[in-house]
């Protein structure tokens, strides 16, 4: 990887690799600088992908959400994304006015409203998304069987290894 690269590196996670690439051997320093290469590259690309739709990181989080999941009260939104009711409201607002989602009557329950993510906004994410997706895709079936069982353990394995060093919120039962 070049110094340009590098650079370019999150400081925090440059530091802490940096230190458990020197651990191993040679190879493992460079799986090391390619999983900080990947981070790099995917924070640029949620980037690249909220200016295409004209959104803010918070409101792209949302977005995703909304799309991956069923309609979402703007409570639930707050809680999926770790923000106050007050601050869902206004993002709400906010990607409503843009196009991005509507709110609708909550199916069972005349008092809420659910939020839902526009026709043409999804599409217009998926567009922006469609070359990436479609890249990996082709990468995954060039792989052969024992490579693609060698590659899904490796990346279920770094998948956990992130998972376990998220500490875990306290939860008080009330």
């Amino acid at each position: 990887m070049d110094e340009s690269r590098k650079s370019s590196t999150p400081g925090v996670l440059a530091s802490a690799t940096a230190g458990a690439s020197g651990a191993g051997s040679a190879s493992s320093g460079y799986i090391a600088e390619q999983l900080r290469e990947i981070a790099s590259l995917s924070a640029k690309f949620q980037k690249h992908v909220g200016k295409s739709l004209s959104v803010n990181d918070t409101d792209l989080l949302a977005m995703e959400h909304l799309m991956t999941n069923e309609p979402l009260t703007p409570t639930d939104l707050a809680r999926h994304l770790g923000i106050s009711t007050a601050a869902a409201t206004v993002m709400v607002d906010r990607l409503t006015a843009v196009g991005h989602v509507h709110r609708e009557p909550h199916a069972h329950d005349r008092r809420k409203v659910v939020v839902v993510p526009t026709p043409a906004s999804v599409q217009a994410a998926f567009a922006t998304l469609a070359p990436m997706f479609s890249g990996v895709a082709q990468l995954t079936a060039e792989l052969s069987e024992s490579d693609r069982a060698v590659v899904t353990q490796f990346l279920s394995e770094v998948i956990g290894v992130l998972r376990g060093a998220i500490p875990v919120p306290n939860q008080v039962n009330t």
